[in-house]
């Protein structure tokens, strides 16, 4: 038996070392992490177990047969962040490059079922020069397996990619099913071709940092959620963002006990909005106010910032906050707004997670780049999101809610649950600027001092139109709130809403304006 333990432990030993050590020092070398010391910082020390850890792959082609590694190139397994399962696998770029293969491909495929059974998180850890050219169709087979999965588990398990290296061609398609993805600034990218063949199509010189870095893909394509600046705070965020998800859609989200008072005011909100009109002021001041200790996990921050996302908790509890950004673009809804925004509401609403949202919105952006590039289309998405989400849904109107962004920003009138408004609230069809040239026009014309008339009567449709008063008479608005009782009455409204219990017509899917 001895005999027998020792040769399992040399096994092991094999299988851990990956690619050898002179590749492991070269991913050092690189500021990158292996597979093993990743997981190792991601879940709890000593949960860890992995999974197939001896699988070797099974091409005899191109001389491969003589090159077997324990492993064949990633790491799975399961284990606990903080007291809660998830499933995690990591690709070994000391492996093949990482490259995925049929087996590699099967061994991802295996935890990820078991995920789904098991109703738990899947988390993977990307790090792969792609497709196993040895293999030829057996890897794309493998791609399309994992494919399948991605897609079942969309909406029933959380799935978050984390790009930490390579990850180009058919494997970027992966981690764009999830729901989150995170990159390493200056080690990891994303592209469906790389620069070579770029260059040889279209004759573009580009690096792979300006084709697909981290910077790129939270900044310009909005592809991922956050950019860390190397593997150990991208491993932070995912266990951030795991402290605030339910394991499943059939679990409410994780309970967090603070001694942050449910009642405690919020005096600071009601020097928040100007009394300008015009002059803007920064949302995330508003979500940290309410929020239990300040604490606000900001998604996609640098990415369509005229609209902020993320997660934040109220009495211990997950709240999803949506928040038009005065800031930038004065707040108003262009078509990277709305689909980020929409992706965030139909997430929230799948997992069980109350939506907030904070209405400061002029309308949607006009342009005519705008309109070619679809606005209605993709506005289109924001107001099914929220017509569709179930969840409990509280909204705060601060300061201008006007036209169709009005309705579209969670109003009772696509089922919003409670909603409020601050004093300096505006909820009309448009700006008073507008309205008065459009209503008056006649009377501006015969006036002796044009500017003075349209004064006055800007002065007049401001008190008779752009107040929160109109609203609320017509029950449009539930309550007209003090800012200083923002928490309190945020708090009180969620914990009323925590036994909701609304459904959609049945059928097999609905139809979003993709």
């Amino acid at each position: 038996m001895e005999e027998l333990i020792q040769k399992l432990e040399e096994l092991n030993r094999a299988a851990e070392k990956g690619g050898g050590d002179a590749r492991v020092e070269k991913q050092h070398a690189g500021g990158k992490l292996t597979a093993r010391e990743r997981i190792d910082l991601l879940l709890e020390k000593g949960s860890f177990v992995e999974t197939d850890k001896f699988v070797t792959h099974r091409c005899a082609d191109f001389g491969m047969e003589k090159q077997k590694i324990p492993g064949d190139g990633v790491v799975t397994g399961y284990g606990l962040i903080g007291k809660r399962l998830v499933y995690v696998f990591a690709q070994d770029f000391t492996v093949f490059g990482g490259a995925l293969s049929e087996t590699h491909a099967r061994k991802i495929c295996k935890v990820m079922d078991l995920a789904m059974r098991m109703g738990a998180p899947v988390i993977g850890l990307n790090d792969s020069g792609g497709a196993r050219i040895q293999e030829g169709v057996r890897s794309l087979a493998g791609y399309a397996e994992i494919f399948q999965r991605n897609a079942m588990a969309s909406g029933v398990v959380p799935q978050i990619s984390a790009i930490m290296g390579p990850c180009a061609g058919g494997a970027v398609y992966s981690p764009a099913l999830t729901d989150f993805i995170l990159m390493v600034k200056n080690s990891s990218y994303m592209f469906i071709t790389g620069p070579d063949v770029v260059k040889s199509v279209t004759q573009e010189e580009v690096t792979k940092e300006e084709l697909g870095g981290a910077e790129i893909h939270t900044t310009r394509s909005g592809v991922a959620h956050l950019a860390a600046e190397n593997d150990i705070e991208c491993i932070h965020y995912i266990r951030e963002l795991i402290s605030f998800l339910p394991g499943n859609n059939m679990e409410e989200p994780p309970f967090v006990a603070t001694d942050d008072s449910p009642a405690r005011l919020t005096p600071e909100l009601r020097e928040l909005v100007p009394t300008n009109p015009n002059q803007p002021y920064d949302i995330r001041a508003m979500v940290e106010a309410v929020a239990d200790d300040g604490n606000f996990l900001e998604l996609q921050p640098d990415f369509a910032a005229n609209i902020i996302t993320g997660y934040i908790r109220l009495n211990g509890k997950t709240i999803g906050v949506v928040a038009n950004q005065p800031l930038v673009l004065a707040g108003t809804l262009d078509i990277n707004a709305s689909v980020k925004a929409a992706r965030f509401v139909r997430f929230c609403d799948a997992f069980n997670i109350p939506l907030l949202t904070l209405v400061d919105v002029p309308g949607f952006l006009p342009g005519v780049d705008q309109e070619y590039g679809g606005i209605i289309r993709h506005g289109a998405k924001l107001l099914y999101a929220y017509c569709e989400a179930t969840v409990p849904k509280v909204t705060v109107i601060t300061r201008k809610a006007y036209g169709g962004a009005y309705d579209v920003m969670s109003s009772k009138h696509i089922r919003g649950d409670v909603n409020f408004a601050f004093p300096t609230a505006e909820i009309a069809v448009m700006g008073a600027d507008g309205a008065v040239n459009i209503l008056f026009r006649k009377e501006l014309q015969a006036a002796k001092d044009v500017e003075a008339k349209r004064k006055e009567m800007q002065d007049d449709y401001r008190q008779k139109f752009a107040n929160p008063y109109r609203a609320a008479e017509l029950g449009y608005v539930d309550e007209v709130i003090d800012p200083a009782m923002t928490r309190e009455r945020l708090v009180r409204s969620f914990e009323m809403l925590a036994n909701k219990r609304q459904s959609n017509p049945p059928k097999k899917h609905s139809n979003l304006p993709l």
